[in-house]
């Protein structure tokens, strides 16, 4: 019932009547810090015409979710089902009613002493193993060494959860190189415990993290494989985990990617088809893993494994050992 619970009040709350943001207005970092988290504004999704200024009180809402353990995904600053469906989480974390209203109870709990935008001075460290550009064919990313971050920007929106435009957005005239000092938004640390079992749920597009006593420890955002190449059905268990994994490509086993009809050895990197994680599952050739495009989680379907924003399945990976349970519920 709880499960379903999550999937009702998702898809209502992503199709509320929601006002539109101000459209042109600069966003800035002291306008993130003083606006309460709120649905009270925002656009369901994304723009595509880019006029549209992301809502301070959607990007304060969804920092102080991912601080808290209820992963909203990429915070971009406007309202979806992924966004949605951390509210109901947070609210199962702490007991509350499910029913993703931001009331006094919910945002009591989520305050934070930490404001949520932040300075950030560009490091050396930032510029380092970075790319010109990843190809989109699996012949020519076989080719390269490393698959890394194509720039200072693309790394840090990572690091900080962010969807690249938002981070453009509060740095409207940044040029991102070393010795300057941008504004960011900051999730705060990963979760901290030990994952006992974990459900992955095809239906809500999420992950529940359980720890001792069965309390929910963490939420998170997933595709579930595709209708194409679904996710595997019943109970499994974690076999261990691999960090920056490379990716073995073989159209026998897996899919066919373009004209590639040979095994190839995809090198790891955060741009890699798995992201920087691979949690590999007693399942053959199934496993949870990052992706290098964080902002189509649930949106688009994988070819059969799980797939997580890359911070996001660091924090799990953190969580779990090999021997813990892992469910696929519908």
């Amino acid at each position: 019932m709880l499960m379903k619970s999550f999937i009702i009040l998702a898809t209502f709350l992503a199709s509320a009547l929601l006002e539109e943001p101000v459209s042109g207005a600069e966003l800035l970092p002291e306008t993130i810090n003083s606006t309460l988290p709120s649905f009270s504004s925002g656009k369901t999704s994304s723009p595509v015409d880019g006029e549209k200024t992301p809502d301070p009180a959607v990007v304060n809402l969804q920092v102080l979710l991912d601080r808290a353990g209820a992963s909203p995904g990429v915070i971009d600053g406007y309202v979806g089902e992924n966004l949605s469906k951390a509210v109901a989480g947070f609210e199962a974390m702490h007991g509350l009613p499910v029913d993703g209203k931001l009331d006094p109870d919910v945002t009591a709990r989520l305050k934070s002493n930490a404001p949520v935008a932040q300075s950030y001075k560009i490091s050396n460290q930032d510029t380092e193993n970075l790319v010109k550009a990843v190809p989109d064919d699996y012949g020519e990313k076989a080719k390269m060494s490393h698959l890394g971050y194509t720039s200072v920007a693309e790394r840090l929106s990572e690091h900080f959860h962010m969807d690249i435009d938002l981070l453009k957005a509060l740095n409207p005239r940044a040029s991102f190189t070393v010795g300057e000092t941008i504004s960011v938004v900051m999730p705060g640390p990963a979760v901290a415990g030990e994952v006992r079992r974990f459900e992955v749920n095809a239906r809500a597009g999420q992950i529940f993290a359980y720890g001792d006593g069965d309390a929910l420890l963490a939420v998170f955002p997933a595709t579930v494989g595709s209708s194409d190449t679904p996710a595997p059905s019943g109970s499994h268990t974690v076999n261990g985990v691999v960090k920056m994994p490379t990716y073995t490509y073989n159209p026998k086993v897996n899919f066919k990617q373009g004209e590639n009809s040979g095994v190839l050895q995809i090198p790891s990197g955060p741009n890699g088809p798995v992201g920087t994680v691979w949690i590999d599952l007693s399942k053959p050739t199934y496993g949870i893993h990052g992706t290098p495009e964080p902002s189509l989680i649930d949106k688009v379907g994988s070819h059969g494994c799980v797939r997580l924003a890359n911070w996001d399945v660091e924090e799990l990976a953190g969580m779990v050992k090999p021997g813990v349970r892992v469910d696929f519920v519908e």
